[in-house]
């Protein structure tokens, strides 16, 4: 039985207008993504299906790109597909971390498992992921079920973060990128789609 997932970056924020590390702050979308988001469903970007089950965050950002995409439609939010916690350098930019030394000694620490000050390591960050993407598995599981005798395909939706993309895919494909898994990462607004075949994951597209 075939079926699909659909893991999609929320849209362009202040965050990535002003080049902040951002994670667990709740910002909004800057007007900029607001346009393009509109502008990419206006391209039929976005899979969709009337057999759908939609997820998000619960995080403000992937909330107003879901609502630009799929409207007012039902949606579960998954707690551990929220962002990395980027700790006491939340909101700040490179320039303004780059002169302090428990930035840059977290910049040459941070794969080894160490966190920021008052965060989250990207171990962590992966493995709360992780445990995110088995709910997710095992509620697609589940309308992959209630579907089959009615001969539909099955499809999740979920409007979530580009690290939390990266750690998923990463997860699943982990020598493509394995020096660098946020080689992962969609543009804003965009994505992938996972093709399930009798429920492994099988391939990807990008969108």
């Amino acid at each position: 039985m075939k079926s699909k997932i659909v893991l999609i970056r929320h849209g362009i924020t202040t965050g990535n207008v002003q080049r902040l590390y951002y994670g667990s702050t709740d910002v909004p979308l800057a007007e900029k993504g607001v346009e393009m988001t509109r502008l990419l469903k206006g391209q039929d970007t976005y899979p969709d299906s009337p057999y759908a089950e939609y997820y998000t965050s619960g995080m403000l950002r992937t909330e107003q790109t879901f609502e630009l995409i799929y409207g007012e439609k039902p949606h579960e939010v998954i707690d551990n597909f929220r962002e990395l916690d980027f700790g006491d350098f939340e909101m700040k930019s490179y320039e303004e971390l780059n002169s302090r030394a428990e930035y840059r000694d977290w910049c040459n620490t941070c794969d080894d498992g160490t966190p920021p000050p008052n965060g989250e390591s990207i171990r962590d960050f992966r493995a709360r992921v992780l445990e995110g993407f088995r709910e997710l598995l095992a509620r697609h599981e589940l309308l992959m079920l209630k579907l089959r005798n009615q001969g539909r395909e099955a499809m999740s939706i979920c409007v979530i973060h580009g690290g939390v993309i990266c750690a998923i895919l990463n997860s699943i494909w982990p020598e493509k990128y394995e020096s660098n898994f946020y080689r992962w990462i969609p543009d804003p607004g965009h994505g992938y789609m996972l093709a399930m075949e009798d429920g492994r994951i099988a391939g990807y597209e990008k969108f």
